[in-house]
């Protein structure tokens, strides 16, 4: 029954999420913003609701290992596997003078997962940097996209063009509902799974809980890249990466200090690895081919392979 339960929280955790990015995709689309911006903001962070509501339950119920090991695999799984993906179905080009910005605090956001595993603990002092952090970042991107006077927005939306503002927030509060519900029952049996298996809570949030609550991601991507908008589907897993390390992680240890176990720097290190490959092949190369998707994706299952 556990493993009934288990994959019903995924499922309901990828309808979810696409169901809320569906909507509110919809209602950026009067926001006149760029590709960039909706998928670093709106896109980004609304596939990343499912790592919220999963690291803050996991929290609360004294899961450390799962609450920030989600985050780290979440990261992880969004680089390697989300966007190796997106690259391998289409190249995904980048811009490298708007992707300047977003680059700095994609790198902040990882030094704050260094500090955090050489201290060994996320308190509240540091909850509030972080969450603080992620605040500045969304302002200082909406005000410098607005001076681009963009005017377009992407239809990764399902809907026709003409749906309500009604019926989007009708459709975002309800997948913001089916995802708090899978990711209850996602915790809830990762962590009797974790103690029938005898595998320690971290490597669950590594592996199971990071793949499941990084599904919309792969959704939301895979569909950007379908649909060339490669903005998006970059933009979509640079926005929540920055989200789960900053805003996540900021939030969670504003409500419970989160501890660091020593079995997890190694993953922190790949974490910040992996992000500093991304970083240096958007800056140098301006995009993502079929091969180095490829190479994404065996990283990935050698990584998984690793963990277990």
């Amino acid at each position: 029954m556990v493993y009934l339960w288990l994959v019903l929280g995924l499922a309901l955790l990828a309808f979810g999420g696409d169901m809320l990015v569906s909507g509110a995709v919809c209602l950026a689309r009067r926001l006149k913003v760029s590709p960039l911006l909706i998928g670093l903001t709106l896109v980004g962070f609304g596939t990343s609701t499912p790592e919220l509501v999963t690291s803050l339950i996991a929290a609360v119920k004294g899961s450390d290992g799962i609450a920030v090991g989600n985050v780290v695999g979440s990261n992880i799984a969004n680089i390697l596997l989300v966007l190796g993906a997106a690259a391998v179905i289409r190249p995904v080009r980048v811009e490298t003078q708007a992707f300047r910005r977003d680059g700095v605090f994609l790198g902040i956001s990882a030094l704050a997962l260094v500090m955090a595993a050489v201290i060994g603990s996320i308190g509240f002092v540091m909850g509030v940097v972080l969450t603080g952090l992620l605040f500045f970042y969304v302002g200082y991107s909406y005000v410098s996209d607005k001076k681009q006077q963009y005017s377009e927005v992407p239809d990764l939306n399902r809907e026709p063009s003409g749906e309500s503002a009604v019926r989007s927030l009708i459709k975002t509060g309800i997948g913001i509902a089916l995802t708090l519900l899978g990711a209850k029952l996602l915790v809830d049996n990762a962590i009797i799974l974790a103690r029938d298996w005898g595998i320690s809570e971290a490597v669950i949030g590594l592996s199971v809980v990071a793949v499941g609550t990084s599904l919309p991601e792969l959704a939301t991507s895979v569909m950007a890249a379908v649909k060339k908008q490669s903005d998006v589907a970059f933009g979509n897993v640079v926005g929540s990466n920055i989200y789960n390390a900053l805003f996540i992680l900021g939030v969670t240890a504003l409500i419970v200090p989160l501890s660091v176990s020593d079995g997890m720097r190694f993953d922190i290190a790949l974490m910040c690895a992996v992000t500093v490959l991304l970083i240096v092949i958007a800056g140098l190369k301006g995009g993502f081919t079929r091969p180095v998707g490829g190479v994404f994706l065996a990283l990935y299952a050698a990584y998984m392979w690793y963990l277990f």
